[in-house]
This record gives structure tokens, C-alpha cells and sequence, in this order.
């Protein structure tokens, strides 16, 4: 009795099907992941990532599937990335908002209300930041760089308020338009110039301003706030602006690096 033949079995040339789906399953799953980790709303996100764990729980790439939505729903991101027995990645760090100098000026114009009402100071909001403008009158002798001991409690004050600030601050000196030569200063420039270095040790070494957060400019005459024309005038360009420095009044200040 003859055997019978089996019949010949067909090659199945469509079995790249599945190995084609795994991949597409997993390409949606890491935009899934990708997805997650960019919702700034995580409640959102993990929900997300829920919904696509629940779908694929019964596929085979389930214990991959664990780990990679695991991590994404917690915002984490980052599970493909680690080694086993590797620490976890430092979270991303959160830019700080830069202070409001608005809240600086209202806070300074209560503590100096009686030196703005004497007219030893002025202050104001400018496109450079917030500027504390000095009186030479109550803060400095005429024609001298020296810091009058008298204006110490309001210099103080003013420490204070830049002691709790990050911003950077620049120490400008000016002066009138009347020209000066004496046996200290052969001009204007060198008197506003010192005048600004007076001020910025006074700051760093009796109010314990960081040093590295200050700078020092001499205008001389060029920056008038008045006509020189009139002694009120010229007495309000005898100044000292102490200014603390915005982003955008900061951006030309030089910083430290390599050449």
C-alpha cells in the first residue's frame, strides 16, 4: 500500500508582517513617551501614558512597554538611558524669573521717604533698571570724593535692598558743566570717576555688597539730568546714580570667561 504524501507546505512569504507591526507598535509607543515628557500639564500626560499601557497590556512587548510608559508617565523620560546600577539623571533645571524691580522702587521709596523728601536722593525707573540718584550735597564734600559719614544710614538701606537682589549694579558718577582743576582732580572725569570707586568701597567693604556685582563709570558732564544753565540744574547733575541693573541694562556689561 502506497504512502501517502503530505501535502507541500506553502512558504508564508508575508511573516515580515509581524516583526513590521512590533516595530510600529514601538514607534508609536516612544512618540507616546515623547509626547509625555513635553506636557508641561504631567496629570495630562500620565493619562496619556495610561491609556497606551492599558492598550498594549496584552502584546508581547508588555515588560519593555512597563518600562518605557513606567518612567514617561512620571515625567521622567529617561528610562531608555540609564544603566542598571546607574543614578538616576539630575532633573532639568527651572529658570529663575528675573525680580521685579517695580517691587525694588516701591520698597525703597517707604524705607528713603525722608531722604526723598529732603531731596538728598531721587529715585526712578529706567530702560537700564532701577537708579538711585545721590545728591553731591548730602553725600559727598564739594569738589571731593569722600563719602560724608552723615549718609551712612541711608547707603545702608540702599545695601540692604541690593544685598537681596541677583542684579548686577553700576555705580555712575556725574557732574555739572562747570569745569574743576584742583591738586586732587585736573578735570571732571577724574573727579566722577573717583567719586563712583568712593561709593563702590564704601558698598563692598562697610555694607557687605559683593565687590564682583559692582562696577564703577565716570560720565564727567555728558549725562545731564537739568540745564546746567541754573544752579538748581547743575546741582541736581551733581550726582551719584546707583543703578541696579535690568536684563537688558546688564547685556553690555562684560562677563567673566575665557579669551
Amino acid at each position: 500500500m502506497a504512502r501517502r504524501r503530505k501535502p507541500e507546505e506553502h512558504a508564508n512569504h508575508e511573516r515580515w508582517l509581524v516583526s513590521y507591526a512590533d516595530f510600529i507598535t514601538l514607534l508609536f509607543a516612544f512618540f507616546v513617551v515623547m509626547f509625555a515628557t513635553a506636557q508641561a500639564d504631567h496629570g495630562k500626560a500620565a493619562r496619556v501614558s495610561e491609556s497606551v499601557r492599558k492598550a498594549l497590556e496584552d502584546g508581547q512587548v508588555k515588560s519593555v512597554m512597563a518600562a518605557i510608559l513606567g518612567a514617561g508617565a512620571q515625567g521622567q523620560g529617561n528610562a531608555l538611558m540609564h544603566q542598571p546600577g546607574a543614578p538616576p539623571a539630575a532633573p532639568p533645571q527651572v529658570p529663575v524669573a528675573p525680580p521685579d524691580l517695580q517691587v525694588s522702587l516701591r520698597s525703597l521709596a517707604a524705607v528713603l521717604a525722608p531722604e526723598i523728601e529732603r531731596g538728598e536722593l531721587r529715585l526712578s525707573m529706567q530702560k537700564r533698571g532701577l537708579v538711585i540718584s545721590l545728591s553731591e550735597a548730602a553725600f559727598f564734600a564739594s569738589g571731593g570724593d569722600t563719602v560724608s559719614p552723615g549718609a551712612y544710614p541711608a547707603i545702608e538701606k540702599i545695601a540692604r535692598a541690593i544685598r537681596v537682589l541677583p542684579n548686577l549694579v553700576r555705580l555712575e558718577g556725574h557732574t555739572d558743566a562747570v569745569p574743576i582743576h584742583n591738586s586732587r582732580f585736573h578735570n571732571n572725569w577724574e573727579l566722577s570717576a573717583a567719586r563712583s570707586i568712593a561709593m563702590l568701597e564704601l558698598l563692598a567693604s562697610r555694607f557687605d555688597v559683593p565687590a564682583a556685582r559692582l562696577a564703577v563709570a565716570g560720565y564727567a558732564d555728558t549725562a545731564p539730568v537739568e540745564s546746567n544753565d541754573t544752579p538748581e540744574g547743575r546741582a541736581h547733575n551733581r550726582r551719584v546714580d546707583v543703578v541696579i541693573l535690568n536684563e537688558s541694562g546688564a547685556g553690555p556689561e562684560p562677563t567673566p570667561g575665557k579669551l
